[in-house]
């Protein structure tokens, strides 16, 4: 069995954000002798309400930038392990303005690795399946650990510079350190730019939600719960210098997952409109998570997608004063690209 690291207190960067967020409640209910300091920079993506509730003795809020050198040393000493999720993340975002991804995913990634080897702190990098570049709509392969790097967005070209510093800063400093890429997440908290929440929410406003190109775009579907849980055992059980994959076998492609959504509301599955392709668009993602669940033994708890995709629609429409704020700016951006 793998060597067991055993945190006290760790730093979540990102943690307001919908993964990240995830990740502290999932700490917090399930590992009750870490404390967890949360840094977020609150972009637009960040929303203090993702952890509000949470036990103040065990959660800590500081409001700050990964780039800002100064903040790290005065915040990371002490602490057991970084789990790295700050990222600019959305890909339409990425094309428009390249610069913020580049300074949060590349330089922020670069200043938490040095603030790590100056306090040797253990280090895990939460990156994306979209680091490797898509997979054709029948190719049977799927995407391992060993599959060589292709991204296609200035956001994915970003993510997949940052799991290189992580590699090299552990082979050439010995940086305690791991890597773990994930596929596309769904469940609570997550911002309503995202495919599952638009939609939800469009169709929770009585709008018509829009569908990319062909609809033929296939992404690999795990819920964030699922997500928390196997970052948790690569950070305390992963074999430093090693990168896993997370997925948990949910492949579908976008059009499906439309109906299913417009189904399960109460809405014909054709309701919904057409609209112009994003640039670059990757047609399909596949995840082979052998390696993690080989070695350390995780298994994915939400294998029903539909019954998770239920309970997040009605997470969806349970938290409207939640969502509802961002949605009337998110839509006017989306309209501008004509999306």
């Amino acid at each position: 069995m793998p060597d067991t690291f055993e945190p006290r207190s760790i730093i979540v960067t990102g943690g307001c954000g919908f993964v990240g967020s995830n990740f502290v409640r999932h700490v917090v209910d399930n590992h009750p002798g870490v404390h967890v300091t949360v840094l977020d920079k609150l972009t637009y993506a960040g929303n203090p309400e993702n952890i509000a509730g949470l036990p103040e003795d065990r959660v800590e809020l500081v409001v700050g930038d990964v780039c800002d050198e100064g903040l790290l040393e005065r915040l990371v000493p002490g602490h057991d392990a970084i789990v790295h999720f700050a990222a600019e993340s959305h890909n339409d975002n990425s094309i428009a303005d390249p610069e913020p991804f580049v300074r949060t995913n590349v330089v922020g990634t670069y200043r938490l690795l040095e603030a790590c080897r100056r306090h040797d702190v253990r280090y895990h990098h939460v990156s994306t399946d979209e680091v490797y570049g898509d997979l054709a709509l029948d190719d049977p392969t799927r995407i391992t650990e060993e599959t060589p790097y292709r991204p296609s967005s200035p956001y994915s070209s970003t993510k997949a510079s940052s799991d290189m510093l992580v590699r090299a800063w552990a082979r050439t400093y010995g940086l305690r350190a791991t890597i773990s890429n994930c596929s596309n997440n769904y469940g609570p908290y997550q911002h309503v730019e995202k495919f599952i929440p638009r939609q939800v929410t469009n169709v929770l406003c009585g709008a018509r939600p829009k569908l990319y190109g062909d609809g033929r775009n296939v992404r690999d579907w795990i819920h964030a719960e699922d997500h928390s849980s196997a970052v948790w055992e690569v950070l305390t059980r992963g074999r430093c210098g090693e990168t896993y994959l997370i997925g948990a076998d949910g492949e579908r492609d976008n059009l499906t997952v439309l109906r299913t959504i417009l189904r399960l509301m109460g809405r014909p599955e054709d309701d919904f409109d057409w609209v112009r392709d994003r640039p670059g668009h990757d047609r399909r993602y596949a995840i082979d998570p052998s390696k993690l669940r080989r070695e350390l033994g995780w298994k994915p708890l939400h294998t029903d997608f539909e019954a998770g995709l239920e309970a997040t629609i009605a997470w969806y429409r349970d938290n409207e004063a939640w969502w509802r704020p961002a949605k009337e700016a998110t839509e006017a951006a989306c309209a501008a690209r004509g999306q």
